[in-house]
């Protein structure tokens, strides 16, 4: 199992031990909607501040993944409840490594349902 996956299980069981120990301890961790956490005490507040929030991850499935020397790339679909609404979207995440563990991850989400283009736009 990559780092990446291994990051992504600890969300899907709400172990924050399990995601900790999958990043440096001066970590760099970018949420697709702007927020930075850095470092571990920093990932550690937003993980017990998001479960706080009733946020629970449903499913987190990886479509394709690439691990290419130190950097993994995934592309996944995240299934998830927060504050009581339950939601899905596409997104993707860049991860860089450093010494055995995720040094800097970014994600990055879709901001609309994909479909196949047949010549007209649709409203976002």
């Amino acid at each position: 199992m990559t780092l990446l996956e291994q990051y992504i299980a600890g969300w899907r069981t709400h172990n924050t031990n399990a995601i900790l120990a999958t990043l440096t301890p001066d970590c760099v961790v970018i949420e697709s909607f702007g927020p930075v956490y850095r470092g571990h005490t920093s990932v550690e507040r937003w993980i017990a501040a998001w479960l706080a929030e009733n946020g629970r991850v449903i499913d987190w499935t990886i479509q394709n993944l690439q691990s290419l020397g130190d950097v993994e790339i995934a592309e996944w679909t995240f299934h998830y409840t927060w504050r009581g609404e339950e939601k899905s979207f596409n997104g993707a995440t860049i991860a860089k490594l450093h010494e055995g563990k995720i040094s800097y991850l970014r994600e990055y989400a879709t901001t609309a349902q994909l479909y196949d283009w047949l010549g007209e736009w649709r409203p976002l």
